[in-house]
């Protein structure tokens, strides 16, 4: 089998174009091989992330950072993080890849740095903060097959080891390539040939619910693996999204981070003196090393503990990656993907932090944080056992917290992993579906009576709460922090919704019940709301959960609405515009932002769905869009339909080229909102 494989081999690499004589074939000629190759590809995805947002940490963006220069380097930080996003994708892809031939999604990685051997020579990957031989190291690291970038001074490699199978054929061994985008082909390669010898359906046997895919998690370019078509489709992404093609990928990695060489050359011959970082410590280590040999120990207190914790939560989100990956259930997936994504929010201040103390008394540079890995990502138990861990752990890395909050950064942290075990610690041994997905409450009806969805019961995210005014047939409440000024109220109840005057406003007893309710139902904000005292039915459900697109102007639904985790009845008009003070919700503001917005886009699909009603959930993302789940019917300000929907991301900062679905374009803005 050995030679066909290599002769796909050198096609695959070739077939971009790009130059495959300098680089061996790698040997794929079973199942076991593929998975072991696929694991170093995880690892190299894994480490070059932590590498890319270690970098990131030490640039001086922060608003206790010198102001010179800080908007270039916050665009700077942005395009470092989009790539740092990316690695996560195809990690998440080559998880993909190794569940659907049969293996288990690998995060496990070695620590910092690197031992000799273990990548190919040519291949050094250590923790560094930014400077010139750091971007060198990205540009290099992410060329294209064939290009000659150097490596970054002090990254080049010393060693002239050789890896190979050296006559194994049983036992799988790591291979030697030059270029990351060279091995992943050589997998193409691997699978395609698997796939004719073994069968595609004995190759990509592993179950399709363990997929994580746009459903789950949404990132650029992630889909579910399942047959030979889709394993093509998910490296194809991954090649082209790094390092591409010199002449065709002006958004691939190598591109992008020679954007950033540019400017760096381009303010270094303005400023000789520009130094764009802090000086993060080059491989920080947590305990003293036996061998101190490119490495700074982590030794002053105050960094210590700061260290220790941010490990401890990186830890944690990659045993909530596993739990999730592993997870065939699609709650209990959503709840550790996304458990594991707001960890990383935490992590983030944590490793800012560290790049501004000292440390130790010994070497002239700050800390670092060390991504400290486990021996082993502990296999994932069941959800009963390790969601309830989980959150234990979490309160022991709140609790730990809590006693640092002299940062903005550290508060930042310390918040995201409260919201974070405040999701897991709900869990309760309850089942997923009831715990998580957040289903319309349904409360107790007088005798006869229907029973009734509950009335929103979580608080807005601006600070105020609604009013509540006790009629004699009608509770009446009114939520101002949701209210876009629709005039409903004001003009089809004057006597009732008096405005501009001092004392109370609302007097629902001057109005009767009917008209009452009927301009609650017209409320597109759901600032309106009541509860009935006459033995009538309250609000009912639509049977058709819709989206209407405002001109220029906001997302209004009509559906029952868990948003950010809370009820918030059936109707809500969400910002687009991405300038709304009180984000989610709109609040006017895209009329003083000039926001330009079709309210009449094309149709996508007119695709039925299976059903058309049912709870609709949305979780705005941090500095993200809106995550939708749910039936959903897109329609334009007339009633036409764009598209109908199950799930989907919702541009919510007003710049994306999709419009009304997000294009990643929050990223490249630097938007700035919460996320649930």
């Amino acid at each position: 089998m050995t030679e066909p494989v290599d002769q796909q081999m050198h096609m695959a690499a070739g077939s971009s174009g790009a130059p495959s004589a300098a680089e061996p074939a790698l040997v794929i000629h079973s199942r076991e091989q593929l998975l072991h190759t696929l694991s170093e590809a995880a690892e190299i995805e894994h480490n070059l992330m932590c590498c890319y947002l270690y970098a990131s940490w030490s640039l001086k963006t922060e608003a206790d950072d010198p102001p010179d220069e800080r908007d270039e380097l916050q665009r700077w930080r942005r395009i470092i993080l989009d790539v740092a996003i990316d690695e996560m994708a195809h990690l998440a892809l080559v998880g993909n890849l190794m569940n659907a031939i049969g293996g288990v999604a690998h995060f496990n990685r070695p620590n910092f740095p690197i031992a000799p051997g273990y990548h190919p020579a040519a291949m050094q990957v250590r923790l560094a903060p930014f400077n010139r031989d750091t971007l060198q190291h990205f540009v290099h690291l992410e060329r294209p097959e064939g290009d000659d970038e150097p490596d970054g001074a002090g990254f080049a490699h010393t060693s002239t080891y050789v890896r190979g199978l050296h006559g194994l054929t049983l036992t799988p061994t790591a291979q030697d390539y030059l270029t990351v985008g060279h091995l992943y082909r050589s997998v193409e390669a691997g699978l395609r040939a698997l796939s004719e010898t073994l069968g595609e359906a004995a190759l990509f046997c592993g179950d399709p619910a363990l997929q994580v895919g746009p459903s789950v998690v949404g990132l650029k370019g992630l889909i579910a693996v399942t047959d030979l078509a889709s394993a093509c489709q998910a490296i194809a992404t991954i090649v082209e999204q790094g390092e591409g093609a010199q002449d065709n990928a002006p958004d691939g990695h190598y591109h992008r981070f020679i954007s950033v060489r540019e400017a760096y050359e381009a303010m270094l011959a303005r400023n000789p003196d520009f130094v764009p970082a802090h000086p993060a410590a080059t491989n920080p280590v947590m305990r003293k090393p036996p061998d101190p040999q490119g490495r700074v120990w982590v030794a002053n207190a105050e960094a210590q503990s700061v260290l220790d914790l941010a490990n401890a939560t990186y830890e944690l989100m990659l045993q909530c990656l596993a739990q999730g990956f592993a997870a065939n259930d699609q709650a209990e997936k959503k709840l550790m993907i996304d458990a594991a994504i707001k960890l990383m929010q935490a992590v983030d201040p944590l490793g800012k932090q560290l790049a501004r103390i000292k440390a130790n008394d010994q070497d002239a540079c700050n800390a670092g944080m060390s991504f400290a890995a486990l021996r082993q990502v502990a296999s994932p138990a069941a959800a009963q056992v390790a969601i309830p861990t989980f959150a234990h752990r979490l309160k022991t890395l709140v609790d730990a917290g809590q006693a640092q909050l002299q940062t903005p950064r550290m508060r930042t942290a310390v918040a995201a992993l409260e919201r974070v075990h405040a999701q897991l610690a709900a869990f309760g041994g309850k089942p997923l579906a009831s715990a998580f997905t957040q289903p319309q409450v349904i409360t107790a009806a007088a005798p006869g009576v229907a029973a009734q969805p509950a009335l929103p019961t979580a608080q807005p995210p601006a600070a105020g709460q609604p009013e509540i005014v006790e009629g004699e047939k009608l509770t009446l409440i009114v939520d101002g922090q949701r209210c876009i000024h629709a005039r409903h109220c004001v003009t089809g109840a004057p006597k009732t919704f008096v405005a501009n005057v001092v004392g109370p406003w609302l007097h629902p007893d001057e109005t009767d019940v009917e008209t009452l309710v009927g301009i609650a139902h017209a409320c597109p904000s759901g600032a309106v709301a009541y509860r009935r005292k006459d033995g009538k039915t309250n609000e009912a459900a639509p049977p058709v959960n819709m989206l209407r697109l405002r001109e220029n102007g906001p997302y209004a639904i009509h559906a029952p609405l868990v948003i950010a985790g809370g009820e918030q009845g059936f109707r809500a008009t969400l910002c687009r515009c991405g300038a709304s003070k009180n984000k989610p919700y709109c609040d006017g503001s895209h009329a003083a932002a000039d926001f330009v917005a079709s309210g009449e886009p094309a149709t996508v699909s007119l695709e039925p769905l299976a059903a058309r009603d049912g709870t609709l959930q949305i979780e705005p993302q941090q500095n993200g869009p809106l995550a939708v789940s749910g039936n959903l019917e897109l329609c334009t300000g007339n009633g036409r339909v764009v598209q109908r929907v199950t799930e989907t991301r919702l541009c919510r900062c007003g710049h994306s080229q999709a419009k009304p679905f997000c294009d990643g374009s929050h990223r490249a803005i630097g938007f700035i909102a919460p996320g649930a």
